[in-house]
């Protein structure tokens, strides 16, 4: 029997596109062909669930987490298939709520080892989604929630025929891969929508919503466009979560039912999200799945998808977000300033590449009084003698704090100390720029606080130090 750490290693040591970042994103790098291979050796394990797909820029974990919790409630066995993880590896794949177990995931990789032998040039993303999905088939879940991980026309997840495909707010981001306007990328997110397979979209701009409308009319999708066919009006709102009412809008004229729910997520674009998960289950409804109006109401109340907006601490309010491009950053910046009044705004900025550094600073540093940066455990980092060049040119200094991150976020943490050091119990302290980020941050802070400790798997530095990654 593998290791825990063995089985990891043996997923990490095949050539990781999430990770590799000059390459051709074209059927050459990203070819489903190997996806479709493999499954046929594990007996197309995807065929056995029913799916709901969702791909974006922003949103689309913590409405893929609504629509797995409303149905979950409704009585249904069901998958949730996410990327990245915040601590551990185990997140990626969830039943019921419950991560997959060290001992299962070891089984499954033993069985796919041969499999995997005879398809060539099978990258990591590839391997942990087969994994999911033979998961999925053997615990014979009744619905699975599939997360793109990037893109979604070649994305691996992309060889399934969902009841519904979602497409949550569209922005910049990957833009070495997925394109450099608006409308490239809507191209490739809206390779999800298959023929005839009912589409629920969020708000996008002119560009982006261009593109979904013309591939659904290509496809002979039918297209829900929240904003417009599905309603949202907020009622309250605190930094523990928010109600809203929701309606369906598309049948004009008549009196549409306007439902109060309630999610524990705090900021405006999550009523967007919320909304899409909704509208997305309503069309399941109208295919015959029993979803009754209790249970969606309960599944978004129960939910959970720590990492956004999370609040940790209070006198002074620490809070967690895992924006990690411009547009996140914006939205992060509108929902600070009407849920925390707070003196001084005190920033701990880290991010990965690939993701906009230069974005995210024009929108967090014009409202931070203190700038902390750090650097996480992740391969990826960004050092930060390259983020401080960056504030630099903005006419702004900043702390750095750059120990090595070798064992628990402790770059991450000696930040948090920094940052308790400077404020008082009316400023505000947000930790930003990458999901790794906001890890770090909440291990850190249960470390310092004696809460139990966070499940976490070991770092990328660790495993490359430790000689048992390639």
């Amino acid at each position: 029997m593998l290791s825990y750490r063995d089985a990891l290693a043996y997923i990490y040591s095949f050539t990781d596109y999430e990770k590799q970042y000059v390459y051709r994103y074209a059927p050459e790098t990203f070819d489903l062909n190997r996806m479709v291979r493999l499954l046929d050796y594990l007996d197309n394990p995807h065929l056995r669930f029913q799916v709901v797909h969702i791909a974006g820029t922003k949103g689309k974990g913590s409405t893929s987490a609504m629509i797995a919790s409303m149905l979950q409630a409704a009585g249904y066995r069901t998958g949730l298939y996410t990327s990245p993880h915040l601590h551990t590896f185990r997140e990626r794949i969830q039943i019921n709520s419950h991560l997959i177990g060290e001992t299962e995931l070891c089984t499954l990789v033993e069985q796919i080892q041969s499999p995997v032998a005879d398809v060539p040039e099978l990258t990591t993303f590839e391997i942990i989604t087969a994994l999911g999905f033979l998961y999925f088939a053997q615990q014979q879940i009744d619905w699975a929630v599939l997360e793109v991980g990037m893109g979604g026309r070649l994305d691996a997840t992309n060889v399934i025929t969902p009841q519904v495909a979602v497409i949550t707010s569209l922005s910049y981001d990957h833009t070495d891969i997925l394109g450099h306007t608006l409308a490239a990328i809507a191209q490739e997110k809206a390779g999800i929508i298959k023929p005839h397979i009912p589409v629920v979209t969020a708000p996008q701009p002119a560009e982006a919503m261009a593109v979904v409308v013309e591939v659904c009319a290509q496809q002979g999708a039918p297209l829900t466009v929240v904003g417009h066919d599905w309603q949202w009006e907020a009622v309250s709102a605190s930094p523990d979560g928010q109600s809203f009412y929701a309606w369906s809008a598309k049948n004009a004229g008549q009196s549409a039912p306007r439902h109060l729910y309630w999610i524990p997520l705090a900021g405006p674009h999550q009523l967007i999200n919320a909304t899409c998960s909704l509208a997305a289950v309503n069309l399941l409804r109208k295919q015959g799945v029993d979803l009754p109006q209790d249970a969606i109401l309960a599944g978004l109340r129960d939910m959970r998808w720590p990492g956004r907006l999370e609040v940790l601490g209070r006198e002074p309010w620490v809070v967690v977000d895992g924006a990690h491009n411009g547009d996140s950053a914006r939205k992060l910046v509108a929902a600070i300033g009407g849920l925390f009044p707070h003196r001084r705004f005190i920033l701990i900025f880290g991010a990965l590449m690939g993701h906009s550094v230069p974005d995210m600073l024009d929108a967090l540093l014009p409202v931070a009084d203190k700038v902390i940066l750090t650097r996480t455990s992740r391969l990826r980092a960004v050092a930060t003698s390259d983020l401080l060049r960056e504030v630099q040119s903005r006419c702004r200094e900043a702390e750095v704090t750059d120990r090595p991150a070798l064992s628990l976020a402790e770059g991450v943490a000696e930040a948090l100390e920094q940052a308790l050091d400077l404020a008082s119990p009316e400023d505000l302290i947000c930790a930003a720029g990458s999901l790794s980020v906001a890890a770090e941050m909440r291990e850190a802070w249960a470390s310092r606080h004696g809460l139990p400790p966070l499940p976490r798997d070991m770092s990328e530095q660790e495993m490359s130090d430790q000689g048992i990654r390639e």
